[in-house]
């Protein structure tokens, strides 16, 4: 990890740069702050990378998730809630990481997961025509 250091920072900064608009729009699109977004892609890009143990990797903010967190902070009532929701999910996935539950993934249909996505697509689309003038 510290050995490759001189040639993983300055990568991270480009793709960093690369996923900064994604990671605004995907937080504009699903309602939550701006900061948000930019927190999320730090975190997401960095700790990740550090804790993954893969040689080749980029993570980030998922376009995925935009319809789901709009959802979540509307029904929950407030973006602070849906703060706690996402902590807590995220120690439920640790949990599951850890007794090796992602064998459930092979469940779920290639089509239900590419018209989630074509979905997702269409939602940072509409919400980005407000911006454009």
């Amino acid at each position: 990890m510290i050995k490759n250091l001189r040639n993983d920072f300055p990568a991270s900064i480009v793709v960093f740069f690369v996923a900064l608009p994604l990671c605004l729009g995907i937080a504009l699109a699903s309602g939550a702050p701006l900061l948000s977004g930019l927190i999320a892609g730090i975190i997401g890009g960095v700790i990740v990378g550090l804790f993954s143990g893969s040689n080749l990797g980029v993570s980030g903010l998922a376009a995925g998730l935009a319809a789901i967190v709009a959802v979540a902070i509307k029904d929950l009532g407030s973006f602070e809630v849906f703060l706690v929701a996402v902590v807590l999910a995220g120690i439920i996935q640790i949990v599951f990481g850890i007794l090796r539950f992602g064998i459930i993934g092979y469940f779920f249909p290639n089509s239900v997961i590419l018209g989630m996505l074509s979905g997702i697509g269409i939602i940072i689309i509409l919400k980005q025509i407000p911006h454009l003038g």
